[in-house]
C-alpha cells in the first residue's frame, strides 16, 4: 500500500473505554491553537503530521510523558519525558495532565506545561502556529473534555483491509498483534462520528494538502476574531 503511510510509533495504542456518543464540539477559532491528531494505529498520522510542520514551521508535536525506560537513541525531552512512577502520580495529583492512560504496564499522557507553551495561537508570515497532539481516541476524548476549542482531526484509511496491508507491511508486529491492533481498530473506526473534522488518507499528498487546508482555514478564522 504505498498510499498509506507508516504511523510514528511515538505513542502506545491500547483499546478505547466504552463511552457514549459524544456530539462534536463546536471550534472556537479565537482560541484553537491545538491540534489533535488521531485515528488508529498504522493510519499514518505521524507522516501526515510531518507534512503539516513542513508547511508550517510555527506547529510544534507535543512531546509525551512516559514510566516506560528509554529505548536506544531515545532523547529527554525530544522523544519523550520519561518520569518514574512516583513523579507520574505526583503530576496526576497535581492536575499536570491534560490526558494520560494505560498501556503495557506503563503510563503515557500530554502534560499541561505542553500546551501551555503552545501560547495563544495564532501565526505569522509562515502560517499557523500551535501545538499539535498525536494521541488515540481515548486520549482525544479526554482532550475534548478539557479543551472543547481544540481542532480534532480523525484520520481514517480507506479502507479496513488497507490498514491490515499497511500493518502487515511495517513488518514490526507478529500475526496475532496485526490481529489484535485491527480489532481495536476497528471501534475506533466506529467512533470518527464523534468528530469534526474527518480526513480519509487515502492518496498521501491528497490527504496532508486536506489537512493544511483545514489548520490554514481555522487559523484565518482565528486572526478575523482576534482583530
Amino acid at each position: 500500500m504505498p498510499h498509506l503511510p507508516e504511523q510514528d510509533a511515538g505513542r502506545p495504542f491500547r483499546a478505547p473505554a466504552p463511552r457514549a456518543r459524544v456530539q462534536p464540539a463546536a471550534i472556537d477559532a479565537a482560541r484553537s491553537h491545538v491540534l489533535v491528531v488521531t485515528g488508529p494505529s498504522g493510519v499514518g498520522k505521524g507522516t501526515l503530521i510531518r507534512a503539516l510542520q513542513a508547511r508550517f514551521p510555527g506547529l510544534e508535536l507535543s512531546v509525551s510523558a512516559t514510566t516506560r525506560a528509554p529505548r536506544s537513541g531515545e532523547l529527554e525531552g525530544r522523544d519523550y519525558w520519561f518520569l518514574s512512577d512516583a513523579e507520574f502520580d505526583r503530576r496526576i495529583e497535581q492536575g499536570a495532565f491534560l490526558e494520560y492512560a494505560v498501556y503495557a504496564g506503563n503510563r503515557y499522557g500530554t502534560l499541561r506545561s505542553e500546551v501551555d507553551r503552545a501560547g495563544s495561537g495564532g501565526g505569522g508570515p509562515a502560517g499557523p502556529s500551535g501545538l499539535v497532539l498525536e494521541i488515540e481516541v481515548e486520549g482525544a476524548r479526554q482532550v475534548r473534555a478539557a479543551m472543547p476549542e481544540a481542532i480534532q482531526v480523525f484520520i481514517a484509511p480507506p479502507t479496513v483491509e488497507a490498514l491490515r496491508e499497511r500493518l502487515v507491511g511495517r513488518g514490526s508486529d507478529s500475526t496475532d498483534q496485526i490481529e489484535s491492533r485491527l480489532e481495536v481498530a476497528l471501534a475506533e473506526l466506529g467512533s470518527q462520528r464523534e468528530f469534526a473534522h474527518v480526513i480519509v488518507n487515502d492518496q498521501l499528498d491528497n490527504a496532508a494538502s486536506e489537512l493544511a487546508s483545514l489548520v490554514a482555514r481555522v487559523w484565518d478564522s482565528s486572526k478575523g476574531a482576534q482583530s
